[in-house]
Parts: C-alpha cells; sequence; structure tokens
C-alpha cells in the first residue's frame, strides 16, 4: 500500500471584485487543482480538508492570512505537497519565493504548479528551482549594490541616513544631526575623564559616581563607552566603508581632544593583547570542555626550542574533585583551527543567517549581509561570540550567541551605536561528527571523518597478520614467513576491532605506525 502523500490547494486572488458570484476565480482555481490531485490517486495523493484561500490579497506580500495558515501548517508537518494554479498564485516577488521554498526544504514539502509543468518532486522542477533563485540571488545583490551607493551618496552630504542617531545626538527629519539635551553635554566629560582614569573600567565608576547615564536611564556599558570614544560623528563628521565626510551637525569635542583618546585607546588595545596569557594564547579558555563538561585549562610544553600548546582537563590535576573522561588532553591548535574554520561556515551560510534578520528590511539584510561576508573574525569577535565548545569522541558541539553576530554587523552596515546586554543573549548549538581519538602520548587529536588518511604499511601489516596465521593454522607457512618480525606481525589480529576498522578506514591516529601498532597489540595477546 502506497504511503498517503497529504496535499493542501492554496488559491489566490489580487481584488475582491467578483468574488461575491457562486463561482468565482477562486472556486475555478480550486476545481482545476483538485482534478490534478485527483488525476495522481495511484500515487497516494489526498486532498486536505483545509482550504487555503486568499481573496483580495496581492502576490507581491507574504502577508495574507490563508498563506500564513498554511506555511504554519507546513511548519507542523501536517501538508507534504502545495498544489497552486499557477506559480505567481504562491508570490509575485522572488525574493518572497526563495523564503517560502526555504520553509518547504526544512519541512520536505514540495509544491506543484499545475498549468505549468512546475513540480518540486522532480528533478526538473528543482533544476527550474534552482535557477529562480540564481534570479533571486542577483535580485538580492543589484538591490544591495543600489543602497549601498545610495547611503555612501548621503555620508558624502555628511547626513546620518539610516540607523539610531549617535549618544548625544537626535536626527530630524531631514536625516540631520542635531546635539540632544542633557546627553550632548556628557559627550565631553566621557572624554576627559578617560584620559583622567587612563581605562574604560574606572571610567564606568566614575560615570556612575556623576549620574552620568544612558538614554534608558542606566549606567552606560563598557562596549558603548568604547563605541562613543571612538566615532568620528562627535568631531562633526561621518564615517562609511572606511571612509571620512565632512558632516553638517556641529561638533561635539575638539580634535586634539578625540585625538589623545584615540591614542590612549591603541595603548590600551595593545597592553590588553599581550598581557594575559600571550605567550600561550587563550583562545578557547573558559569555553572548552571536555566529555564530562569539566572546563579545559591552557597548558603548554616546550622541547627543543619548540612550543606546544594544549587545553587539558582538570580532572588530570585533581581526580578527586572532578571526573575523569576518555578527553583529556587536546591540541590547541588543532582544537582553536577547527572552531574558527566551523565560525567561518556559518557566517558564510547566508541562508541561515537571514532567518535571524526579519526585524529588517530587505535592504538593510542586504547590508548585513555584505559586511558578515567582508569580515575576517579577530580574537575579540570569536570569543564573544562563542559560548561553549563541547568535546565528545564522536562529535563537536559549539554554542554561538546569534544575536551579538546580527547586532554587530548591524552596527557596522548602519554605522549605529553598539547596544547590546547580556539580557539580549540567544544561544544556538551546531554540532558536527568528527573522530577525537588518543595518541601514544595521551594527547587527543581531532580526526575529520571525510579526510581518510590510508597508510599503506599499517593496512599491509594488518593483512599480513591474518594471512600468516591462517597458513599456520593450515601448516602451510613459507619459511620466510617464520622470522621475528613476522612473528610479532601475527600479534595484530589480537587489536580490537575499531583499531582495524579505523585502518581500513583511514581514520587511525595519525602519528600511529607499525612499531606503534605491535606495541598496542602486546597489551591484548
Amino acid at each position: 500500500m502506497k504511503k498517503q502523500i497529504r496535499c493542501a490547494i492554496y488559491t489566490r486572488k489580487s481584488t475582491e471584485e467578483g468574488l461575491e458570484q457562486d463561482f468565482n476565480s477562486l472556486d475555478a482555481q480550486r476545481e482545476a487543482c483538485e482534478s490534478y490531485i485527483k488525476s495522481q490517486k495511484h500515487e497516494g495523493w489526498v486532498l486536505s480538508k483545509n482550504r487555503y484561500d486568499d481573496g483580495g490579497y496581492s502576490g507581491g506580500t507574504m502577508d495574507r492570512p490563508a498563506f500564513k495558515q498554511l506555511l504554519q501548517d507546513i511548519e507542523n508537518d501536517e501538508i507534504d505537497i502545495v498544489v497552486v494554479y499557477k506559480v505567481d498564485r504562491l508570490t509575485r516577488s522572488l525574493m518572497d519565493f526563495s523564503k517560502i521554498i526555504e520553509v518547504f526544504e526544512k519541512h520536505n514539502a514540495s509544491f506543484v504548479s499545475i498549468t505549468q509543468h512546475f513540480n518540486t518532486t522532480t528533478s526538473m522542477g528543482r533544476l527550474t528551482l534552482n535557477i529562480l533563485l540564481s534570479f533571486a540571488q542577483f535580485e538580492r545583490e543589484v538591490t544591495g549594490e543600489r543602497i549601498r551607493d545610495k547611503f555612501e551618496a548621503s555620508r558624502q552630504k555628511g547626513l546620518w541616513l539610516c540607523g539610531a542617531p549617535p549618544y548625544g545626538y537626535v536626527k530630524n527629519k531631514q536625516h540631520m544631526l542635531h546635539p540632544e539635551e542633557p546627553f550632548c553635554d556628557n559627550i565631553p566629560i566621557i572624554f576627559e575623564e578617560y584620559l583622567k582614569v587612563k581605562n574604560v573600567s574606572n571610567l564606568i565608576l566614575i560615570l556612575k559616581s556623576k549620574n552620568i547615564l544612558s538614554r534608558a536611564g542606566k549606567p552606560i556599558s563598557k562596549a558603548n563607552l568604547y563605541c562613543i570614544l571612538g566615532n568620528k560623528v562627535y568631531l562633526g563628521k561621518i564615517t562609511y566603508k572606511n571612509k571620512v565626510y565632512e558632516a553638517q551637525h556641529t561638533p561635539l569635542v575638539s580634535e586634539e581632544l578625540f585625538n589623545d583618546a584615540q591614542n590612549l585607546l591603541q595603548l590600551n588595545a595593545v597592553a590588553r593583547k599581550h598581557s594575559t596569557n600571550a605567550k600561550t594564547g587563550t583562545l578557547l579558555a573558559g569555553l572548552l570542555r571536555d566529555d564530562k563538561g569539566n572546563k579545559m585549562c591552557p597548558s603548554y610544553s616546550k622541547s627543543s626550542n619548540k612550543l606546544y600548546r594544549y587545553y587539558i582537563s582538570p580532572a588530570l590535576k585533581d581526580p578527586s574533585k572532578y571526573e575523569r573522561g576518555e578527553i583529556t588532553k587536546i591540541s590547541a591548535g588543532e582544537i582553536e583551527q577547527y572552531v574558527k574554520d566551523d565560525l567561518d561556515k556559518l557566517l558564510a551560510d547566508t541562508l541561515f543567517i537571514q532567518k535571524y534578520l526579519e526585524n529588517y528590511s530587505i535592504e538593510q539584510q542586504n547590508l548585513i549581509l555584505k559586511e558578515i561576508q567582508d569580515y575576517n573574525p579577530d580574537k575579540v569577535f570569536i570569543r564573544t561570540v562563542v559560548k561553549s565548545v563541547d568535546l565528545k569522541l564522536n562529535s563537536i558541539t559549539i554554542s554561538y550567541d546569534i544575536n551579538y553576530i546580527i547586532q554587530h554587523f548591524a552596527t557596522i552596515a548602519f554605522n549605529a551605536s553598539f547596544k547590546y546586554s547580556p539580557e539580549d543573549e540567544f544561544s544556538i548549538s551546531r554540532e558536527q561528527n568528527v573522530q577525537i581519538s588518543v595518541t601514544p602520548q595521551r594527547q587527543n587529536k581531532i580526526i575529520i571523518p571525510d579526510k581518510a588518511n590510508y597508510d599503506i604499511k599499517l593496512i599491509q601489516a594488518v593483512v599480513k597478520s591474518f594471512w600468516y596465521n591462517k597458513l599456520g593454522a593450515e601448516r602451510r607457512l613459507p619459511k620466510e614467513a617464520r622470522n621475528g618480525n613476522n612473528k610479532r606481525l601475527r600479534k595484530l589480529r589480537f587489536l580490537p576491532p575499531e583499531i582495524i576498522e579505523s585502518i581500513m578506514n583511514g581514520t587511525q591516529d595519525p602519528e600511529l605506525n607499525v612499531k606503534k601498532l605491535i606495541e598496542t597489540a602486546d597489551e591484548y595477546v
């Protein structure tokens, strides 16, 4: 018996004209779609009882009641195929079309246009879909270029086109900035006090004692203070894409005061970079956890003037306090590079990032995505967005603060003030299947299963072991195979199946050789 394929019919008419008739356009679309579904009865197609009819709604928007209900039912896995009379009944926008298809693919749903032979359940239909999505991507890029040109033209005129105005300013209808009382008076005080106390942590305390607060009436955060101290808008300038333009608004600080603050910021940045464990590196300090959930600590050793960096489990130092797992030590370079590569993949996944840009217009989304594509994450950004890295013998799970990522690039794209607090944090997790093996020195190493590393010598040694053992059992072992080396090789048949399987699959420990393999086999004889 064939599996039932649940089909839903969606109909739409742009105007309400004629809908009062007994048999209108929506009825005609539905009747044609019902006939098509009946013709596919042999494939297991069955019609859903729910009706999805939008009369008097344009296809240029997704804000349609029946269409919203249709998407909701798809997300609830109640529909397998959506049947429409024509593709434009679903939407007239390529941008919306790509979003709709994303929902369909996520929930394994397809759609069929009965008059245009468009069916995503077939390979030809999927090819046509990819062509349409390519045009949608082209449209997004062209729109983004046009908006960026518009933004740059406005900056050249000294206007603040988009985004919230910086602290101390308010924007009028002509996109010009004007000092905002009483916050504009706080800006010179912030710069002057920073030069006195020399660091932002002390500056926070000073401002709090002077009752200098944010627009929301709360103490100004460290992140916002860094944005204020480095923002050239307070010099009467506008920046865009590393270019500086003369603005039309009133500056709030002198150029001398601003430059003195920049010099101090730069000196402090260098000091921070070279202070805490700069020699050994601590990219994942406090973030990396072993397979028992213990936070791993950075460590290092020296050999022949060469530095080796690790992260070690606290169970090695204090086994009475921490439960020891299989992963006790891991190469710092390998796990740090793995995290960097995974973050690069996340930022390159445009469709995934777009899910979290719903509060922005299409033009703003394009600008944010462009900034993400051009960005090269540094150590500060990685440590801020990565919330945890959890190790298992067969997987690595990394959690990211997606809200921080979006806010960070939105701030850059719109040249706005950075506004973020711990309450805004929203973590997502990415789990990847890997193999973490133990080297003879008891140092765990990451092996990506897709990257097979076949060692012919190891494979030949294992094959010889079983072959010589078979010949020996049959009393046919040749004289040349009775020497000491071949006797030791025959021990390899006692190795655990998982070790032999890893050698045959090319996922064995990269430091493993025949000598170490025989030594390992001795433990099982």
